[in-house]
């Protein structure tokens, strides 16, 4: 009986070893086209986007053939036009992989301000929140160590100090897994 609780073991550990295996790391950047969608005293206020960047690193953890965990750690430069924000953002992705290169991925995304400046006057006295949560989905495609990934982020949180305001970014990226 002790042998074959043993040999289960062996069974299970050599399973889970063997599906840890799975884990690619890499690096990735590309293109923000972000905004904040804000409102004041119920009325939406026009902003003018910003293009800004994001530069990071990649996990992927593979749970199987299709199913992944994929953390993320990036410099993203977000905000609008006249209100810079730039985050340390920490999105947990869960990853669906089907046809061996297409994903679609979906999950939270956690944003520390590291940077925030105002450009114009009027906003002077604006200022940010230090954290961010926001939702992100995508898509991705993979070939070997090259991948690219659209992304859609929408804030979930107020990102304005004593506004309605939250945080919208669309990237547009590409990387490549070291292993």
């Amino acid at each position: 009986m002790k042998k074959l609780i043993l040999l289960a073991i062996a069974v299970i550990g050599f399973t889970l070893t063997a599906n840890a295996q799975k884990v690619k790391f890499g690096f990735k950047g590309g293109l923000n086209l972000a905004n904040i969608n804000l409102e004041v005293a119920g009325n939406d206020i026009d902003t003018d986007s910003r293009t800004g960047y994001h530069i990071g690193a990649v996990l992927q953890l593979g749970l199987g053939d299709t199913f992944i965990l994929q953390p993320e750690l990036l410099y993203s430069a977000q905000g609008t036009k006249d209100f810079d924000i730039d985050y340390l953002n920490i999105p947990v992705l869960a990853k669906l992989k089907f046809a061996k290169i297409f994903s679609v991925e979906a999950g939270p995304q956690f944003g520390f301000v590291v940077n925030d400046g105002v450009k114009d006057a009027f906003l002077s006295t604006v200022e940010s929140e230090s954290f961010d949560i926001s939702g992100a989905v995508g898509a991705g495609v993979e070939v070997g160590p090259v991948f690219g990934q659209i992304r859609y982020n929408f804030g979930l949180t107020d990102v304005v100090d004593g506004f309605d305001g939250k945080n919208s970014a669309f990237q547009i990226s590409v990387g490549y897994y070291i292993f």
